[in-house]
C-alpha cells in the first residue's frame, strides 16, 4: 500500500516522466548536453555568421551573432546553475519552464536569420539558409532531446521561418518540394527526439528498478545479519544461563546424592522406621533423574550451539554395543525382555567420538528396552552399507510411533503418545541428542516405526570414517619392498 501511495504521488507531482526522481535526471541529462555542446554550437554560429558576410553586411551579422551567443551563454548559465545546486526535485517544474523559455528564445534567434536573408534574391542564398535551419535543427534536436516540450519550443520557429521564407514561391513553383522536405525533415527530428527521451526513460526506469531491488537486498542482507547477531546473542545468553545453572544445580546435587546414599546404605546405623530408608532411595533416584536430565540438557545445547568438539579416535562399534548390552542386561532381565546380537565379524575400527558413539547407543537401546513389553525382544544388528560404511540398528517388539508423531519426538523435549499413556519417565530429550551427535559424525540417522510392529532406529556412518586394515605379513619374512631393495643392490 505505501508503495501504492508513493508511486501515485510522484506520478501526481511529475511533468511528465511519472516519477520526480526521472524528471530531476532528465533535466541533468539536458543540462550536461547544453553545456558541452555550446562550443559546437558558437562554432556553427561564427561559420554560418563569416559564411553571411558574402551577402549580408557585417552589422547585422554582429547583432545576430550576437544575438544567438548571448542565449547560448544563458542556457549555459542555467545549466551550470542547476548541476551546482544538487539536489531540484522540489523545483522540477520551474527549472523545466525556464530551460523551455531558454530554448524558444534560442529558437526564435535561429529563425532570426531568414529574416536577415530574407532582401537576397540569390538563389544559392536559399540553398545556404536550408542548409544551416537543418544544421541548427539537427543540433537542437541531439541537446534537447531529453526535454520534448523544450525540442518543440526550438523547432516550432525554424518551422515558421521556413514557410515565412518562401512565401513568396507558389506551391507548384521550383523551390515548393525543398519546402515541403525541410518542414518534413523538422517533423522527422521531433520524432526523433520523442524516440531518444522514450528510450532514456526505459532506461532510467530499469536503473530505478535495479536500485530498488539492491536497496531490498541489503535491506534484507542488514535484516539477516541483525537476526544472526540477535541470534547469537541469545545462543551466547543461553549458553551462559545453562553453564550457571548447571554449576549451581550440581553443588547440592552432588550433597543430595551423596548423603541419600549414606542414608539409604544405613553406614552410620540402621533406621529406626524402615520409612526412612525408603525416602532415602527416593530421594537418591530423583537426583540421579535431575543430574540425568541436567546433562542431557547441556549436551543438547552444545550440539544445537556447534560447541560440542569430537575427541576423535579409532572406535571399534562392535566393542561399543557389546559393552552398552552388557551394562543393560540387568534391566532387560527385569523388564523380561530378550537382547540378541547380529554382528558382522572382522569389521574395522571407525574414527570417531568414543563417547558420543557410546552414547548413542546407550539412548537406543535405553529406549528400545523401555517400550518393549515383557516377552519381547531386542535386536542389535551392526555390519557394512552398500556404500562401504557401518552401520549399526536397534529394532524392538514394542507397540510402535504412529507415523504423525515421529516428528514430535524427534523434537526437543518431544513424547509421542505411548510414552504418555505409560507414563514412562523421559525427558524427550534422547533421540534428538542422537541425530546430532550422528549428523556432527557425517552419518545419517533412521527412524522405521509401525503401530503393534516396533520400531528400527538404524544409525549410519560415512565411509570416509571407516578406517581400512594394513595388509599382514609373517613375523620372520621380509616385507617384498625391502627384499627386491636388497636383491637389486647385491646385484649391483
Amino acid at each position: 500500500m505505501a508503495n501504492h501511495m508513493r508511486e501515485a504521488r510522484e506520478r501526481l507531482t511529475s511533468s511528465g516522466a511519472g516519477n520526480i526522481v526521472f524528471d530531476v535526471e532528465l533535466l541533468r541529462l539536458y543540462c550536461k548536453g547544453r553545456k558541452e555542446a555550446i562550443v559546437p554550437q558558437a562554432l556553427l554560429s561564427l561559420a554560418v555568421a563569416a559564411m553571411t558576410l558574402l551577402w549580408m553586411p557585417l552589422s547585422l551579422v554582429g547583432i545576430w551573432l550576437g544575438g544567438v551567443l548571448s542565449v547560448l551563454v544563458l542556457g549555459w548559465a542555467l545549466s551550470d546553475r542547476f548541476l551546482r545546486q544538487g539536489d531540484g526535485a522540489q523545483t522540477a517544474r520551474n527549472w523545466q519552464a525556464r530551460f523551455i523559455f531558454v530554448e524558444a528564445a534560442n529558437g526564435l534567434a535561429w529563425s532570426s536569420f531568414a529574416l536577415l536573408m530574407s532582401g537576397v534574391s540569390d538563389p544559392w542564398a536559399t540553398t545556404y539558409v536550408m542548409v544551416v535551419f537543418m544544421l541548427a535543427a539537427a543540433i537542437h534536436t541531439v541537446v534537447t532531446a531529453f526535454l520534448p516540450a523544450a525540442v518543440y519550443a526550438a523547432l516550432a520557429p525554424n518551422a515558421l521561418a521556413i514557410i515565412l521564407y518562401m512565401r513568396p514561391t507558389s506551391l507548384t513553383g521550383p523551390i515548393a518540394p525543398l519546402t515541403l522536405l525541410a518542414c518534413g525533415t523538422l517533423f522527422y527530428f521531433a520524432i526523433l527526439s520523442r524516440r531518444i527521451y522514450a528510450s532514456q526513460l526505459d532506461r532510467l526506469a530499469i536503473q530505478g528498478e535495479k536500485d530498488a531491488l539492491i536497496a531490498e537486498l541489503e535491506q534484507a542482507k542488514s535484516n539477516s545479519d541483525e537476526a544472526r547477531r540477535r541470534a547469537e546473542e541469545a545462543s551466547l545468553a543461553k549458553s551462559r544461563f545453562l553453564a550457571t545453572m548447571s554449576h549451581e544445580l550440581r553443588t547440592p546435587l552432588n550433597a543430595i546424592l551423596g548423603f541419600s546414599e549414606v542414608m539409604k546404605s544405613e553406614l552410620f546405623g540402621p533406621h529406626a522406621i524402615d520409612a526412612y530408608r525408603d525416602y532415602s532411595n527416593d530421594i537418591h533416584n530423583s537426583g540421579q533423574h535431575l543430574l540425568m536430565l541436567i546433562n542431557e540438557i547441556l549436551d543438547l545445547s552444545r550440539v544445537e550451539a556447534g560447541r560440542y568438539e569430537l575427541k576423535e579416535e579409532a572406535v571399534l562399534i562392535a566393542g561399543v554395543i557389546e559393552d552398552c548390552r552388557h551394562l543393560l542386561t540387568l534391566r532387560a532381565r527385569k523388564r523380561g525382555v530378550t537382547m540378541s546380537e547380529i554382528i558382522e565379524p572382522n569389521m574395522p575400527r571407525i574414527w570417531a567420538d568414543e563417547r558420543a558413539v557410546r552414547q548413542i547407543a546407550l539412548n537406543l537401546l535405553t529406549n528400545a528396552i523401555k517400550f518393549t513389553p515383557q516377552g519381547g525382544q531386542v535386536t542389535i544388528k551392526a555390519g557394512w552399507t552398500m556404500a562401504g560404511g557401518q552401520y549399526f540398528s536397534v529394532k524392538d517388539t514394542g507397540p510402535g510411533i504412529p507415523e504423525e508423531e515421529i516428528p514430535i519426538i524427534m523434537s526437543s523435549f518431544g513424547r509421542g503418545s505411548t510414552a504418555q499413556k505409560n507414563a514412562d519417565e523421559g525427558t524427550g530429550l534422547g533421540l534428538p541428542i542422537v541425530k546430532g551427535l550422528v549428523e556432527l559424525h557425517g552419518g545419517t540417522f533412521t527412524l522405521r516405526s509401525k503401530l503393534r510392529e516396533g520400531t528400527e532406529v538404524i544409525v549410519v556412518f560415512p565411509p570416509e570414517r571407516v578406517m581400512s586394515a594394513l595388509p599382514q605379513f609373517n613375523q620372520g619374512a621380509e616385507p617384498p619392498e625391502t627384499q627386491g631393495h636388497r636383491g637389486t643392490r647385491g646385484a649391483a
